[in-house]
C-alpha cells in the first residue's frame, strides 16, 4: 500500500500487515491520512510502534489504542 505524505509528495511503500492496519485505522477507526503520514515520519526519526507514536502525538485516544492492540491480537 503506498501512502502519500501530509504535503501530498513522497510516498511510502508498507509492508502486507502495515497496509492492513493503516487500512484498519482509516476505515474502522476514522484517522486521517495526514495522522497517519505524521507518524509514519516519526516512525522514521525515531523507530517505535506505530499505533504508539499516533498515541505519544496525540492523534488517537486511549480507546482507540486499546482497539488496534486488540486487532494486532487477531490480525
Amino acid at each position: 500500500m503506498t501512502i502519500q505524505s501530509a504535503q501530498g509528495g513522497e510516498t511510502q511503500m508498507l509492508p502486507s500487515t502495515s497496509s492492513q492496519l493503516i487500512r484498519f485505522l482509516q476505515e474502522d477507526l476514522a484517522i486521517s491520512r495526514a495522522s497517519i503520514a505524521v507518524a509514519l515520519r516519526h516512525c522514521e526519526q525515531d523507530p517505535g510502534p506505530l499505533p504508539m507514536i499516533l498515541w505519544q502525538y496525540g492523534l488517537i485516544n486511549i480507546e482507540q489504542l486499546e482497539k488496534i492492540y486488540d486487532w494486532l491480537e487477531t490480525a
